[in-house]
């Protein structure tokens, strides 16, 4: 069956903040570069997340499950899991999900759950490196190449299959902001929508716990919307 003849599989993406990964995902939609897949609800941990009013500006809908109305990651990843079956997700994306879930997400849906990382996995990863933290170290440590890296989530933070990385040079000058501003920008913005479409296209396979890609064929995102996605 062509791809084309299939239905449309549900990307759900999870959100808590300004939303410039999920405003790449859009911008990749609206351009027809996301093939066999749409957005079809972001869902927010925080009610006040400029990534809601991303999402309503483009006719996507939204629903919020505020973190500090449950006592604990327990009942919240229910109250997740509950909306998740309801809008029918195929494919799960985080995009700046500062919230952590239980366990019982990744289990009910394996290899259907991804993440975009702002470094190259296994370097600077795990439990407590996310934001500025992860350009931090990156810095301090004195490396001459950063990236991106877009990984299936399961039960250990940043230790899924990856699927796909991007490489970034670090300038003698930078700071973790400029250095943040410019993975976003040449690295994350472009594999996540990559990854996610291909996802969408069944192109993705798991091997002895290996992401792989069929055949290698993959669009070149155009320039991202900085002045945007920078809101």
């Amino acid at each position: 069956m062509n791809i084309s003849d299939k239905p449309l599989k549900n990307i759900i993406v999870l959100v808590s903040g300004g939303g410039t990964n999920l405003q790449a995902l859009i911008d990749a939609q609206n351009n027809g570069q996301i093939i066999g897949g749409k957005i079809s609800c972001v869902i927010s941990s925080n009610p006040n997340a400029y990534a809601l009013v991303r999402a309503k500006e483009n006719g996507i809908p939204t629903r919020i499950i505020p973190r500090k109305l449950y006592k604990d990651n327990k009942s919240y990843s229910e109250a997740v899991l509950e909306a998740l079956y309801e809008e029918y997700a195929d494919l799960i994306v985080l995009a700046g999900f500062m919230t952590i879930l239980d366990k019982s997400i990744v289990k009910a849906y394996p290899y259907k759950i991804i993440n975009v990382h702002p470094a190259l996995i296994p370097s600077f990863c795990g439990q407590g490196f996310y934001g500025l933290k992860v350009h931090e170290e990156a810095l301090k440590y004195g490396v001459k190449i950063s990236g991106a890296t877009v990984h299936f989530v399961n039960e250990i933070a940043d230790a899924g299959a990856i699927i796909m990385q991007k490489a970034v040079a670090v300038k003698n000058d930078d700071t973790p902001e400029k250095l943040q501003k410019r993975i976003m920008q040449e690295a994350e913005w472009k594999i996540l929508p990559e990854t996610v479409s291909l996802f969408c296209q069944d192109r993705i396979e798991i091997n002895n716990g290996k992401a792989y890609i069929k055949d290698c064929l993959l669009y070149t995102s155009p320039s991202p919307r900085d002045t945007e996605r920078s809101r």
